[in-house]
């Protein structure tokens, strides 16, 4: 594995969005910075794509939003809500640089994410794997052991070592990073991705003991999603994915399920039957944690990408802070602006809700979200370390 350096102010453990967001940011900032993946450039994964106001946001203030327009992804215009036969129609207001939401492929955004880090100067190596954490006498994390392929594993110096390397989280693993908060429930996913569905928004559906989702993303497509309780993708799914599918569909959006007749499936249909979230203690001497492999909660709220874009440049601008006082800071904030998304999501996903519940932790999840927009708003009250663009 070749590398510019020995030593780094930064090793970056992931390079998707939290991982290519943080090295970014921190290279932006002058910072010598080091982000390893296992998997390759531009590789696929499990991801709801859909961005929140949010993650548009900051994408804007990133300079990136022009780019990520560029590659064709379709805008969103309207966010809709249906319980059973009420429908809620929500438009998307011109406000803080932001028209519309977006939804890319992650094989498309992550690449994005990785090409702005290497601009800012981060160096980004896939097919890299950690080994394991170089400590000093103290126990303070000073580097990373990595490998490269089949290659020898290598010791790297590093002021900090950052996981963003998901839910398995090697970095979370070797530091006994323990859950601070722990979710009760995990909703089973089962998607596909379709052409020939004519949509311009999101689409969300729920109906006692099942929830789906439309979401336009690349190339004309568009991600379907069906979220029932784990027994049921065990017990009923499992056997006929499709059949079960279809079936699940019908129930919470008999006209989705109707349009899916005319439409074209692109691939196979993919399922995950999820796990609880968390909160992990995010700091320590020498490490820290951003995106899921700190903070994860079930995608049926669909908020995931979001959060990682918020959380990378907190953790950035602790990182840049240089003291362990600033990281605690970071695990504070992040908490705070996560707890409300993580009770309702964790509610959301164990299904015990009937549609006036559903929609009041709905609304919760809104005011959560006015609140996040606010925090991001007064990040450009700190001047420009981190590169920003307004």
């Amino acid at each position: 594995m070749d590398t510019r350096h020995d030593s780094y102010d930064a090793i970056v453990v992931g390079a998707r969005c939290a991982g290519a967001a943080t090295a970014m940011l921190l290279a932006r900032a002058g910072l010598r910075v080091l982000a390893v993946d296992r998997a390759r450039y531009g590789s696929d994964t499990l991801s709801t794509h859909a961005l929140m106001r949010g993650g548009v946001l900051q994408l804007r203030r990133w300079g990136l939003l022009e780019a990520l327009r560029a590659t064709g992804v379709p805008p969103v215009r309207t966010t809709s809500f249906r319980y059973a036969d009420e429908e809620v129609r929500i438009p998307i207001q011109d406000r803080d640089g932001v028209d519309a939401l977006y939804a890319p492929r992650r094989t498309v955004l992550d690449a994005l994410l990785v090409d702005a880090a290497r601009a800012a100067g981060a160096e980004v190596v896939h097919g890299v794997r950690l080994v394991d954490l170089a400590r000093n006498g103290a126990a303070r994390v000073t580097g990373a052991v990595v490998q490269h392929g089949a290659g020898a594993p290598r010791r790297i110096a590093a002021r900090i070592v950052i996981g963003a390397d998901g839910t398995g989280s090697a970095v979370a693993g070797l530091v006994g990073a323990a859950p601070t908060r722990a979710g009760r429930h995990a909703a089973a996913v089962v998607y596909g991705y379709w052409s020939g569905l004519a949509l311009d928004g999101y689409e969300w559906c729920y109906v006692p003991g099942v929830s789906t989702g439309a979401i336009p993303t690349h190339d004309g497509q568009t991600c379907v999603f069906v979220s029932v309780p784990q027994r049921r993708l065990h017990d009923e799914i499992r056997r006929d994915v499709e059949t079960g599918y279809r079936r699940a569909l019908a129930e919470a959006s008999p006209e989705l399920a109707h349009a899916l007749a005319g439409a074209t499936r692109a691939g196979r249909f993919r399922a995950t039957p999820g796990e609880p979230g968390y909160l992990r203690r995010a700091h320590g001497p020498g490490w820290a944690l951003v995106g899921d492999a700190g903070y994860f909660r079930d995608p049926i709220t669909a908020h995931g990408m979001t959060d990682a874009f918020r959380d990378a440049e907190l953790l950035a601008r602790a990182v840049v802070r240089g003291t362990d006082d600033a990281l605690a800071d970071y695990e504070t904030v992040r908490n705070v602006l996560s707890e409300a998304f993580f009770d309702a999501t964790d509610a959301i996903a164990s299904f015990d809700w009937d549609l006036a519940e559903v929609q009041r932790l709905h609304q919760a999840l809104s005011e959560a979200m006015k609140v996040e927009i606010r925090a991001l708003r007064a990040l450009d009250g700190y001047g420009s370390a981190l590169g920003r663009t307004a």
